[in-house]
């Protein structure tokens, strides 16, 4: 039995109230037409995506779904509050692991899992980023089971995406039906590129004189997330670059432009640490900046996210959540991780192998659905071949129960049908705040019965409405 978030016993939840009393006047051929509208608006302005290894190698479209997930005022604050929460601790322990290393001291995280991580960066060993802040945007990926009951899946502050999708999906919404934005107070998220540009000025390096630069370092068409960079860039007024149009002038990193060089205080980067500086990292990269860690090291420019950021994605670190939130805040976590069994320990692996058919298993570093296996949808050819995997590499991966992920309606010419979602709402940290946009991206199973969410794997988008309550 799932958690529907419309309708909850016997009638319509509260936050859904006013959206199902105007969604009973609406003509279904009407509403059909809409949704396709919207897809040609998506396919008109290109948000598209490309998925690494596809053979056709074709873009595709993100299917947006018109019915909205709506939120009350109260369930966004416990929500908001969670985020910023672990969102300080995620940026603490970075902090920490990088310089003092007390959490590996007192014994609460594991040595190993620090040392052999490959996301871990020795190259950022006693060095402090402008500010002191490592994680500043972070994408939280967040999943419902009840009414109160939120756990978080999984934290991106390595380069989270998603959040172009976040904002056409609202100005979609408000092209579409206009109407019911001026019946119900709904907070806005448009003003997400300002607030980005104001938090990335606000980490500015110290020596920064004026009003800092900021540009967003891109590895160009090709990269699966282009559309956003692009978009995000142009929101924000800045430049777009790649790494041919960086060089270092007089200590710096600055940009090509029609009038010389011209230096970059803030760089907003989508490439991979391993890709950032072929002089420290993987000498072949044709995408970064020769030098640029140099630069960074002498405080010259802040790089966002700060490099080796990726060892806080780490599924196995994730595993010690809630205690990394208590060791650095002093407080319980907020918002309750998935129950999470560690394969490299002999008893999990056991464990897992003994009820892989109910469980969910995916690689420590893996992302996008990719690598992972749903048990109760398997065949017995699959778990066989899995549990063979796990065997030969069960460091690689972690073990969760399959949760009765709460559901949302989509909109089908024979009516609303319930489709499972998720929630990732995206944090704006600087040194001075943590800026959490209201809603934040729902990712939506548009296969019936699926969990899986991801865009990668056919899952869709729909608008988050938080309403002031």
């Amino acid at each position: 039995m799932y958690f529907c978030e419309m309708t909850a016993g016997d009638g319509v939840r509260g936050p859904y109230a006013d959206y199902d009393a105007w969604f009973a006047q609406q003509d279904n051929a009407r509403l059909a037409q809409k949704s396709r509208e919207a897809e040609a608006f998506f396919r008109q302005t290109g948000i598209t995506f490309n998925v690494y290894g596809d053979k056709d190698a074709e873009e595709r479209l993100i299917p947006f779904d018109l019915v909205p997930r709506i939120l009350s005022g109260r369930e966004w604050d416990k929500l908001s509050r969670g985020v910023d929460q672990r969102v300080r601790a995620l940026n603490a322990f970075l902090h920490d692991i990088y310089n003092r290393q007390e959490i590996l001291r007192a014994g609460i995280v594991p040595i190993d899992l620090i040392a052999q991580n490959d996301a871990y960066l020795p190259q950022m060993m006693d060095f402090v980023p402008p500010g002191g802040v490592y994680t500043h945007i972070v994408g939280t990926d967040l999943v419902r089971t009840g009414e109160d009951d939120f756990f978080v899946l999984e934290d991106n502050a390595r380069t989270p995406s998603g959040v172009s999708y976040m904002l056409e999906n609202r100005e979609t919404m408000l092209q579409m039906f206009p109407e019911l934005f001026s019946k119900q107070k709904v907070k806005r998220v448009s003003d997400y590129p300002k607030n980005l540009r104001a938090s990335l000025e606000a980490s500015a390096p110290p020596n920064c004189k004026g009003r800092p630069c900021v540009a967003v370092l891109t590895p160009g068409i090709h990269n699966s997330a282009y559309f956003e960079h692009s978009f995000l860039a142009d929101q924000m007024g800045v430049q777009l670059v790649e790494g041919h149009d960086l060089r270092i002038v007089d200590g710096h990193i600055a940009m090509r432009t029609t009038r010389g060089f011209k230096v970059i205080d803030v760089l907003y980067r989508r490439v991979d640490d391993d890709f950032l500086d072929p002089l420290t990292f993987h000498p072949d990269s044709m995408l970064g900046v020769p030098g640029i860690m140099d630069v960074y090291r002498a405080g010259n420019i802040t790089i966002a996210n700060a490099p080796g950021t990726g060892v806080a994605d780490d599924k196995a670190i994730y595993s010690y959540m809630p205690d990394i939130v208590e060791f650095y805040t002093g407080e319980k976590a907020i918002l309750k991780n998935v129950e999470t069994f560690r394969c490299s320990e002999p008893d999990s692996l056991k464990y897992t192998l003994d009820n892989l058919k109910d469980l969910v298993v995916k690689e420590v570093h893996g992302s996008g659905g990719y690598g992972m296996l749903v048990g109760p949808a398997a065949s017995k050819a699959e778990l066989a071949a899995f549990a063979d995997k796990l065997r030969a590499n069960p460091a690689n991966y972690i073990a969760q129960p399959t949760l009765s992920l709460s559901t949302v309606p989509i909109f089908t010419e024979a009516g609303l049908a319930p489709r499972h979602v998720d929630l990732r709402p995206f944090a704006l940290v600087s040194p001075e705040q943590v800026n959490i946009v209201p809603g934040g991206l729902t990712r939506v199973a548009m296969t019936e019965g699926s969990l899986v969410v991801n865009s990668s794997q056919g899952g869709g988008t729909k608008d988050t409405w938080v309403l002031e309550d």
